[in-house]
């Protein structure tokens, strides 16, 4: 078999074995064993668990809680956008309304790039993936409120979004206002470039839409959003 290590990302490489043995009798006996661990990632030199061994893992677990806490933590009050906000299974939920943004098309799709109105969206995203939908109107939406295809290229049908090559790297510690801002940068500062599983998200030809809305400023045209079978509580899960 081949050695892939060099083609993979982060690594995390074993440094230590615990094994705790607990008295026959007494419950609150404890005796902890730490194993050092060889090139091959096998355990060695069993020994009773050190005082600075036991500082190093305090200060790891205390460095790994932090962050875990800091993660989608608001700066202040919580931002009007948000709709719902899961800090246990980090994800965010949160609306924008119409409004004119710059887009960026493929030259292959003969579509200029530029500004152009959008609908309201909802976004669902956490470090990872991002979905998103469409919604009518210009008022905060509601738990029952509908949801649309989102009317733009790289997505697939249950709004989840192709970022391509796009690097995304949210960090650990990333607090909610930076964490939905560099996701609606992620969203908009890609190219948008091809359909997805022959999806059409728009009941007209979607290249001639975005040809119209960029040269045009106009709104959006809310009525050629297609319906999905979802509503904003369906994505709160």
């Amino acid at each position: 078999m081949n050695d892939i290590t060099n083609l993979l990302g982060d690594l995390y490489l074993p440094q230590k074995a615990l094994v705790v043995y607990r008295h026959m009798t007494d419950n609150s006996q404890v005796y902890v064993e730490a194993y050092d661990m060889d090139g091959s990632g096998k355990p060695i030199n069993a020994h009773p668990l050190a005082v600075e061994e036991c500082r190093a893992l305090a200060k790891a677990l205390e460095t790994s809680e932090a962050l875990q806490k800091d993660f989608l933590k608001s700066g202040g009050l919580l931002p009007g956008k948000v709709l719902y906000l899961n800090m246990q299974h980090g994800f965010a939920l949160w609306h924008t309304p119409p409004q004119q943004v710059g887009l960026l098309f493929r030259e292959s799709l003969n579509i200029p790039c530029g500004k152009a109105h959008i609908p309201a969206m909802i976004w669902k995203a956490d470090k990872e993936s991002l979905q998103v939908f469409a919604v009518k109107g210009k008022h905060r939406p509601e738990p029952d409120t509908a949801l649309f295809h989102a009317p733009y290229f790289n997505l697939y049908e249950d709004g989840m979004v192709c970022m391509g090559t796009v690097d995304v790297a949210i960090e650990n510690d990333c607090c909610l206002e930076d964490f939905m801002s560099q996701w609606e940068n992620y969203f908009f500062g890609s190219y948008f470039s091809h359909m997805i599983q022959g999806s059409i998200p728009v009941k007209e030809n979607i290249v001639q839409l975005w040809q119209q809305q960029v040269v045009s400023g106009k709104p959006f045209p809310e009525d050629i959003l297609v319906k999905t079978m979802f509503t904003i509580k369906d994505l709160i899960k």
